[in-house]
């Protein structure tokens, strides 16, 4: 039987169709990555925005056939995260601690593409998903049991070891072993804008994990929050402005790179 799915998976990733609309999510998440940038800059110089993924799915709701492209970007998401979750399936590895880290790490991005593509639909819907409510709410039910407040502690813990792996992944460049750039210049800037991106979203997601960490030190559910409570902390401190900007900066760098993966991912 596992022969059997195992045979299944390979066959289905190697789907021309599928694979085509999965680099059409990689296009998606880098546009949503790069609205994202443009909205943490505007925010950098004291504007108003939601800087987070619902903030940028509602702006491209806004502009003309915005319908239509949330539609799109939600579909092409859902076959990026099918894609992934078939893949982590039909590995090609013998060792089996290796082949169940490059599986758990596969099967994480299947489930973080699908439910990006679910609040893509929900804002095509009319829906208006709040990330950082949802964050507190979801704090607030568990500091309410026994062992609540260390388990909400772990998530955090869980968010900041994530975001210091991107960090690595971005300054040892080993993202590109999932990508074939091109030789020269060319591949050379891609890698750059690469590490930038990856630097900076691991350094948010940090800044996510601290936020719950702190919420669960202090037993109070509205410590926490999301990307866009990520980005009204580092407004807050000493040089916040400029620190936003460079946060920008980096979203905005990491949608870059999600395009230029959409054409030499590794698939």
């Amino acid at each position: 039987m596992r022969a059997e799915v195992k045979a299944a998976a390979r066959s289905a990733e190697n789907t021309p169709q599928l694979r085509v609309l999965a680099r059409g999510g990689y296009v998606a998440s880098g546009v949503i990555h790069l609205i994202i940038g443009g909205i943490a800059l505007v925010l950098a110089s004291s504007g108003h925005g939601e800087s987070d993924q619902a903030g940028a799915l509602t702006a491209i709701a806004s502009a003309p056939l915005g319908f239509t492209a949330l539609w799109a970007v939600a579909v092409l998401l859902w076959a990026l995260g099918i894609y992934h979750g078939i893949h982590g399936l039909a590995l090609r590895i013998e060792r089996a601690p290796e082949r169940w880290r490059r599986r758990i790490a596969e099967w994480a991005q299947a489930a973080l593409f699908i439910g990006m593509g679910v609040i893509a639909a929900v804002v095509a819907v009319g829906g208006h998903p709040d990330p950082d409510s949802s964050a507190r709410e979801a704090s607030r039910g568990l500091l309410t049991f026994p062992g609540g407040p260390v388990l909400l502690g772990l998530i955090g813990a869980g968010f900041v070891v994530g975001g210091a792996a991107w960090v690595v992944m971005g300054a040892r460049r080993s993202f590109r072993r999932r990508v074939t750039l091109p030789e020269g210049r060319t591949g050379s800037v891609i890698a750059g804008i690469g590490v930038v991106g990856f630097v900076i979203k691991g350094l948010a997601f940090a800044v996510i994990g601290a936020l719950l960490i702190l919420a669960a030190v202090k037993r109070d559910p509205h410590a926490a929050g999301g990307l866009d409570a990520a980005v009204e902390t580092l407004r807050a401190l000493p040089f916040g402005g400029a620190l936003v900007a460079v946060m920008g900066v980096g979203f905005a760098a990491y949608g870059i790179f999600c395009v230029f993966r959409a054409r030499y991912a590794d698939l």
